[in-house]
């Protein structure tokens, strides 16, 4: 299976890739949102090069070594944004096997179309504890929602919250409002120190929580394996973690109980599985970051079904185009139902979506060709 082209259609905050192989096949990825523009850039500028140039004569079955072929050409841009672009072709070559097997992704991965039970995600630090319990109960009883995450502190915030007091109003809130039944989460985006990290801990564990994500600067694994240690609930973190080396390093030392890597921040689902298979080795679960209802949540719904050590939920966010206002019209249907509070991932070949063409049609393209 030889690539004849890669294509993207992008705009600021999202990039589809389209790959083709030299028969007319097809299949459809995406690069990482936020400024997939320059993402898309560098696909065609860094990635196509390498994998169009080392595919021709070749097949796409060794698609890790392919990968990591890319990196070690581009090996003095060893940050996020090269594999945020190779996600995209990644992804794109998972669907294609897909629809040529006649088998969802999760099959080829091992997995089995099915229900995920999910948690509703919220993005939002400027609403206050009332009305995101409120928001939060409605969603309980229109979809069956049974675990539901809130943001504490601020993002990045030096052990500041969004205003004083939120964070002390919030964890109580949430546990009277949703109930004893409920799975209640918080995400502190890097906001702590590790004494206040641990003094938040204590309280989320006398009010039921039962897990504290990235509670001190991501880049600190010292720190949150400090965090770790001193408390009972679960401590998860790495969404932003795209070095292997790193991931290696983090579940080594056990720096956090549950790891979270995200499909496009990491480079694809080839190097996520090795993040996943790593975890599994240490017998830590995999609950992997996807805030967004792109292309992302997608893919990690299939991976789900198909890894042994999959964590509890499916992260899936709960806004809509207030927040999120890019991410309407993406598709011509949406993939994403929620039923008793799970989504599910359906038998289609591939990933099982259908890219809007008006959204296209008004994107950016650019294409690299053998």
């Amino acid at each position: 299976m030889i690539l004849k082209s890669i294509e993207t259609f992008s705009n600021q905050y999202v990039g589809f890739v389209r790959v083709t192989t030299t028969e007319g096949a097809q299949g459809w990825g995406q690069v990482s949102t936020y400024h997939s523009d320059i993402t898309c850039q560098i696909l065609h500028r860094q990635v196509a090069p390498w994998m169009l140039g080392a595919m021709l004569g070749q097949d796409t079955t060794d698609l890790d070594d392919l990968l990591d072929l890319v990196t070690e050409r581009e090996h003095k841009f060893p940050g996020s944004y090269l594999r945020r672009a190779i996600g995209g072709v990644d992804t794109a070559i998972w669907d294609l096997r897909g629809k040529l097997a006649g088998k969802p992704v999760t099959s080829l991965l091992g997995g089995t179309p099915g229900a995920i039970r999910a948690y509703a995600s919220s993005m939002k630090r400027d609403i206050t504890p009332a009305d995101e319990v409120k928001r939060m109960q409605a969603l309980r009883d229109t979809y069956g929602f049974d675990a539901f995450k809130v943001r504490a502190g601020a993002e990045v915030g030096r052990n500041q919250d969004e205003w004083q007091g939120r964070t002390e109003a919030i964890i109580p809130a949430m546990q009277k409002g949703l109930g004893d039944g409920a799975d209640l989460l918080i995400d502190a985006n890097s906001c702590y120190s590790p004494d206040r990290a641990i003094e938040i801990g204590r309280m989320l564990e006398d009010h039921g929580f039962k897990h504290f994500e990235e509670p001190c600067p991501y880049w600190e694994l010292e720190q949150t394996k400090q965090v770790t240690e001193a408390l009972d609930i679960d401590v998860s973190g790495g969404e932003q973690d795209c070095d292997l080396p790193t991931w290696q390093r983090m579940i080594a030392m056990r720096a956090v109980d549950i790891v979270q890597p995200d499909i496009l921040y990491l480079g694809g689902i080839c190097r996520t599985l090795r993040v996943c298979r790593m975890a599994a080795e240490a017998g830590l679960p995999v609950t992997p970051h996807c805030a967004n209802l792109s292309m992302v949540t997608l893919f990690t719904m299939h991976l789900l079904r198909a890894i042994p050590n999959a964590g509890k939920y499916l992260e899936f966010s709960i806004e809509g185009s207030d927040y999120y206002p890019w991410q309407e019209g993406l598709f011509t249907e949406t993939p994403y139902t929620i039923t008793d509070g799970h989504a599910h991932v359906s038998d289609a070949p591939g990933w099982g979506v259908e890219i809007n063409p008006e959204w296209l049609e008004a994107s950016t393209y650019q294409i690299s060709e053998n």
